[in-house]
């Protein structure tokens, strides 16, 4: 999964986006309203992480803007716990809201929250034939063994299983599970569909020829 963090105080986005890498995911970082909006229009997000009091444009005008052309979650950060505050964020179109100073456990979970909820998926656990795939502890289990995976097969995994039932293409696999500054081989993608395939089975994950890849319902 790529997020994309919007937070100028330095200290506290290398902390968060540090955080966020260590539990797997692809991070993008801005330091001012304007580059974050750039940045949240031109690529594509499973969520943002939107601090309020930035430079440049703050972030209820971000939210504003963004909400006219792209519906990718939201949780904004703030200092200010007032009532208004929250209400103004919600009603602007943010997706939820934690107030500064946070823990870094509450942030993860929240956002975990945020991308399941947005492809209709609200339980932590599912179940995918003999797998039990658990978003919380990133992990997959098959017949109750657990299956060691790398966090970017994980990632992988989780992304095609959220959909499952839809067609996922190449394009939507290197664009959410890589940063802006990752130069992936082209092939990088077959090599995870196939170490996924062997370790958690054959027919799991289909290919449709010059489509992409499906797990079925």
């Amino acid at each position: 999964m790529r997020l994309l963090l919007i937070e100028d105080d330095i200290d506290l986005r290398r902390v968060v986006a540090t955080a966020l890498e260590e539990e797997g995911y692809a991070v993008d970082v801005a330091a001012d309203g304007e580059e974050g909006l750039q940045k949240a229009l031109s690529w594509e997000y499973d969520a943002l992480v939107l601090d309020v009091m930035l430079p440049k444009r703050n972030g209820w005008d971000v939210l504003t803007e963004l909400r006219t052309k792209k519906s990718v979650p939201v949780l904004m950060l703030t200092a200010r716990d007032g009532v208004d505050d929250r209400v103004r964020g919600l009603d602007s179109g943010a997706d939820d809201y934690l107030v500064k100073p946070f823990d870094l456990s509450e942030l993860l979970a929240r956002i975990r929250s945020l991308i399941r909820r947005s492809v209709g998926k609200p339980q932590a656990q599912f179940e995918i034939g003999d797998l039990l795939v658990d978003t919380v502890s990133r992990c997959v289990s098959k017949g109750g063994t657990p299956v060691a995976l790398t966090a970017k097969e994980y990632s992988m995994f989780e992304f095609l299983a959220l959909r499952r039932g839809e067609l996922v293409t190449r394009t939507m696999l290197y664009d959410h599970l890589f940063d802006e500054y990752d130069d992936s081989l082209s092939n990088l993608v077959d090599v995870y569909i196939s170490n996924l395939r062997r370790k958690l089975g054959r027919e799991l994950i289909t290919t449709r020829r010059g489509q992409g890849y499906l797990i079925d319902d």
